[in-house]
C-alpha cells in the first residue's frame, strides 16, 4: 500500500510540477552551470546502497561547503526545492516520500546495532526527525527520531509527516546544523 502510494504522488508531483521544475533547472543553469545535479552514494533499505539525485547548491572546486555554498544554493536549500529530483529515487523505489533521511553510505560502520534498524525501511524525503527539527537535532536525538518512526510507521503517520513537513518547509528552521553551512559528519558512537 504504502509503494503504491509513493508511486502514485510522485507521478502526481512530477505531472503537477513539470513546468516549474524545468524553469527551476534553467535558473539551476545560469546560476550554477553544469553539472545541475548533485549524486551522492547513500544507504537505503537493508543498507544497499543507491545514488540520491538532488540539486546541486554549491560551487564545484576546493574549499569548505561554508565557501563554496552560493546564494542560490542556500535559497534552494532553505526552501527545500533542491530535494525536488528525490522523487525520480522514489519512483525507481530507492526511496519513500516518507522514512528517515538517507545518509551517505560511509556511516554505514559507524551505527550502533539499534541505530543500524534505520534501514529496516526505505529512506524519505521527510521524516518523524525532519518535522521534529531536521538539521538542528544531534545525531543521537535524530536517531531516537528515525527508530521511533521504523517502530511506528503507518499510513496515518505518513500522512502526518507529509502535513507537518509543508509547515516546516515553510518555517524554514534548522536548514543547517548550527555552525556549519550543511551538517557535521556523523563520525560514531564515542
Amino acid at each position: 500500500m504504502k509503494r503504491l502510494f509513493d508511486i502514485l504522488c510522485s507521478l502526481l508531483l512530477l505531472s503537477v510540477l513539470c513546468l516549474p521544475l524545468l524553469l527551476l533547472l534553467i535558473l539551476q543553469l545560469i546560476n550554477l552551470g553544469r553539472p545541475l545535479f548533485f549524486r551522492q552514494r547513500r544507504a537505503g533499505k537493508d543498507g544497499r546502497a543507491f545514488n540520491i539525485l538532488k540539486l546541486r547548491s554549491m560551487r564545484n572546486g576546493p574549499g569548505s561547503d561554508e565557501e563554496r555554498l552560493t546564494t542560490w544554493g542556500q535559497f534552494i536549500r532553505s526552501t527545500s526545492l533542491d530535494e525536488l529530483p528525490e522523487l525520480w529515487n522514489v519512483l525507481k523505489g530507492e526511496m519513500s516520500l516518507v522514512g528517515p533521511r538517507p545518509l551517505p553510505t560511509i556511516y554505514l560502520d559507524r551505527y550502533s546495532a539499534e541505530q543500524a534498524r534505520r534501514h529496516e525501511v526505505r529512506p524519505g524525503i521527510t521524516g518523524w526527525a525532519q518535522v521534529k527539527g531536521r538539521n538542528g537535532l544531534t545525531w543521537q536525538r535524530q536517531f531516537e527520531l528515525d527508530l521511533w518512526y521504523v517502530e511506528n510507521h503507518s499510513c496515518l503517520l505518513d500522512l502526518k509527516i507529509l502535513c507537518l513537513t509543508i509547515t516546516t518547509v515553510l518555517r524554514r528552521e534548522n536548514i543547517s546544523e548550527e555552525g556549519h553551512a550543511t551538517r557535521s559528519e556523523f563520525l560514531g558512537n564515542e
